[in-house]
Order: structure tokens, then sequence, then C-alpha cells
């Protein structure tokens, strides 16, 4: 009896001197790590750096206008020999010369032109690529956001279950004491052999080496989700899931794999990818080589100088409207060879994608599997830690009438705060398995989170 209500008085005791700080919830963590993770913040980048690419695609079929203009020096000659000329009035003449001629003058040139497409396929599948190219960087944004979610997650509830494995060593740490306590005080009365005694010794060293290694994975866990949502990490306190979980038991399976070969982003990735390989061959293709284009320019040339015929100066003005058709006819087999490994890339991204299904279609199964029986398993584990704690009562109760011996009661208080962590583990891998399972779905976000918080045990008061 003596041993039984030291137990209960040293838990008590423990749980007086715990701090009553308000625990962080999973959704306040989670904003934490939006902002200050470091791997979101290179996704960020990189999706912000993809979003110009709809306005490139746009500004493709756009008319494009060019101004040039040059000064400089320049010499120009001329000689024409056997020339006719004629001018109204005069008979022609034949064999008439002329010759022009300016050295080191000063030149002068501007002009003007615009173009606007109006056929070109190869600068169509441009376009196409632009615009997968930022449908691409907005799944992989997307992930990157999930996958955040779920690390963030994942470490918020290490925390929690390393601090509840410390709690509970702590607990045994001080039962283990009195125990060792109570048989010292026995074996000196006769009441109970040496042994006991050394049992007793032996145990208290063994939990308080894990108690030391306890602490240091505690400290490890808070350090690494300090350092992912930039908060102190002295006021980071995970909370664990309560002992009322809501219905984990998920949708059917089919249901949930139509709707993560719908929506999850890598298998959509992946799509897009192989449309994007497709459209870059379409860029080599035969029909793709000929592009029309509506055209306009106009220029102006200067030059005037003296020569070996004294000053001259030479002007010419030149404006030009129309329709411009280039057929490229032979590119030494350079086309068609691009064309062809544009085709195997092709092909190489249409089984990454049939990979990504079958994968993704496994990844789901898991998830799923982990949910349907995780409900179950999280409340077998629950009736075994009441039987655990029945076992420990009894083992208490006949350690006192002298028909179990301390060792007895050492595993059987060993035995229940197994069953207990073992417990609460099942319930964190219970909701973990939601989570991802909702990731693979593309259904992860900020709202799923918030329910994730109201299954967690309430926080501490102020």
């Amino acid at each position: 009896m003596r041993l039984r209500a030291s137990l209960l008085a040293g838990a008590m005791a423990l749980a007086c001197a715990a701090p009553a700080a308000r625990a962080t919830d999973l959704l306040d963590v989670w904003r934490a790590a939006e902002q200050a993770d470091m791997d979101h913040a290179v996704a960020r980048a990189a999706h912000a750096a993809a979003m110009p690419r709809r306005d490139q695609a746009a500004a493709l079929w756009r008319p494009t206008v060019n101004v040039s203009a040059s000064a400089g020096i320049a010499t120009h000659e001329t000689r024409t020999r056997g020339a006719q000329f004629s001018a109204p009035g005069s008979s022609p003449s034949s064999g008439v010369n002329f010759n022009t001629s300016i050295k080191d003058g000063t030149a002068g040139r501007w002009a003007v032109s615009a173009s606007q497409p109006l056929y070109n396929p190869e600068r169509r599948a441009q376009q196409q690529l632009l615009d997968l190219s930022a449908d691409l960087a907005d799944l992989e944004w997307q992930s990157a956001r999930q996958a955040l979610m779920l690390r963030t997650a994942q470490r918020y509830f290490d925390l929690a279950l390393a601090a509840e494995s410390l709690r509970v060593l702590k607990l045994q740490r001080d039962a283990v004491q009195r125990a060792s306590t109570e048989a010292q005080d026995r074996f000196t009365l006769g009441a109970t052999p040496v042994t006991d005694t050394y049992e007793a010794g032996a145990r208290l060293a063994g939990i308080q080496a894990q108690v030391l290694a306890a602490e240091t994975e505690v400290r490890l866990k808070r350090e690494l989700l300090a350092d992912s949502t930039g908060l102190p990490p002295a006021t980071l306190s995970a909370r664990l899931p309560a002992g009322r979980l809501a219905d984990a038991r998920p949708r059917p399976l089919d249901a949930w794999l139509l709707e993560a070969q719908a929506g999850n982003p890598d298998i959509r990735a992946r799509q897009i990818a192989t449309e994007a390989a497709r459209q870059e061959a379409a860029k080599f293709g035969l029909q793709s080589s000929v592009t029309v284009d509506l055209v306009a320019q106009a220029s102006r040339d200067r030059l005037s100088g003296s020569g070996d015929f004294g000053s001259a100066a030479n002007r010419g003005t030149d404006r030009m409207i129309g329709v411009q058709i280039s057929v490229p006819l032979y590119t030494g087999g350079m086309r068609s060879a691009r064309q062809e490994e544009a085709l195997r890339l092709a092909d190489k991204a249409a089984a990454e994608a049939d990979r990504s299904h079958q994968q993704t279609a496994q990844q789901v199964r898991s998830a799923w599997l982990g949910l349907s029986v995780g409900a179950e398993r999280v409340q077998s584990l629950a009736q075994g830690v009441k039987a655990s704690e029945a076992r420990r009562d009894a083992t208490h109760l006949g350690h006192e009438v002298g028909e179990r011996t301390t060792l007895d009661v050492l595993n059987a208080e060993n035995d229940a705060a197994a069953a207990r962590l073992a417990l609460v583990q099942a319930r964190a891998g219970l909701l973990m398995d939601r989570l991802r399972l909702a990731a693979l779905a593309g259904q992860l976000d900020d709202t799923m989170l918030r329910a994730v918080d109201e299954e967690l045990e309430p926080a501490a008061p102020n």
C-alpha cells in the first residue's frame, strides 16, 4: 500500500510542477513555417519567376516594332560602263559612263520596321509551351505547400511524442526510485531478499539513462521545429491527439483513387510534362516550318561629301508593306534530328506519367489502409492500456500482500507506460495518414489542419 500511494503522490507532484504554458496550435506552427521555411522560400521564388511566362506566351502573337539609326563616316564609289542614256527631246546615247565618288563623307541612316505574325505553327507551339510551363509551376507550388504541411505536421507530432515519452519516463524514474527506497527499507527489516534492492537499482540506472536520451530527443525535435518555423524554441509545446478522435474511416478506396488520379499534383505535373514534350516535337515538324508574317518597313539613307568629281550627295528612301512567306528548304538534317529527339523525349515523359499513376495509386492504397485499420488499432490499443493499468494495479495489490515481487511491480509499470506511448503514437499516426491521403488527392489545405487542431488535446490555460 505504501508503494502504491508513493507512486500516486509522485505522479501528482510531477503534474503540479509542470509549467502551465499554452501549447502551440498546429495551424499556427504551419503559418509560421510558411513564412520561415527555407525550402518553401525557394519554392515561392521559383513560382514567382514562372508567372511572367503567361505574359510571354501572349506577347508572341503581338506585333513587334523596331527602330534603328546609325551615323558615321563612309566612302561610296560607283563605276558604270556602256550604259545607255536618254532624255526628253534628245535621241538615246549609247556607251555612256557614269561615275560617282564620295570619300570619307558623312553617312546617316534610320529605319522603322514592324512585323505581325499571321501563321506560325512553331510560334504557336512555343506559346503553348510557355502556358504549360506556368501551369506546371502552379502545380509544383501546390505540391511544395502540401509537402511543407506534411513536414510541419510530422515535426509537430514528433515533438509531442518525444515530450510525452520524456514525461512517462520521468514518472517511471520516480516510481522506481521510490520502489528502490522501499526495497532497501524492507531488506533492512528482513522482509525482502537483497535481490529486490539489486533489481530496483539496476532498473533505476537504466531508466535514468533513458531519461537523459529522451531529454536530448525533445531538445532536438524542438530545435528542428523552431528552425523551420522561426519561432523561439522555448515557446514551442506541441499537443497530442485527444482520446476522442473523429471517425477516421475513409470513404471507399475507389473514390479516393479517382480523386487522386484527377487532383494529385504529381500526376497532373507529369501529364503537363508529357503535353509539353509533344509540343516541343511539334515545333520541328514539316508543317511548322512555314511562316507567314505581315511586315512593314520605312528607311532613309543619306551620304554626303567630296570625291573624285567634286561635292556629291546621295539620298535614298524606301517604304514597304506586305506579306512575307518563309519556307526553309534544307537545314542539313538538323530539324528532323531535333524532331526525332523531341519525339523520344515525349515517349519518356508519357512513361513517367504512367509510372506516376501507378505509384500514386500504391500510396493511396497504403494511406487508405492505414486509416481503415488505424481506427480499429487505436481502439484495440486503448483497451490494451486499460488492461495494462488493471494489471499494474493488481500487481501492486499482490506486492502489498507478498504475492508479487518488486520486479513484478516494475515490469507492470513499464508495460503500462509502453501501452500508453503506443496508444498516443497510433493516434498521431492516424492523423498523419489522414493528412497524407488528403495530400495525395490534392486536398490538403489550411482547413484540414484546422480540423486536425480540433482533435488535439485542449491547450493548458495560461
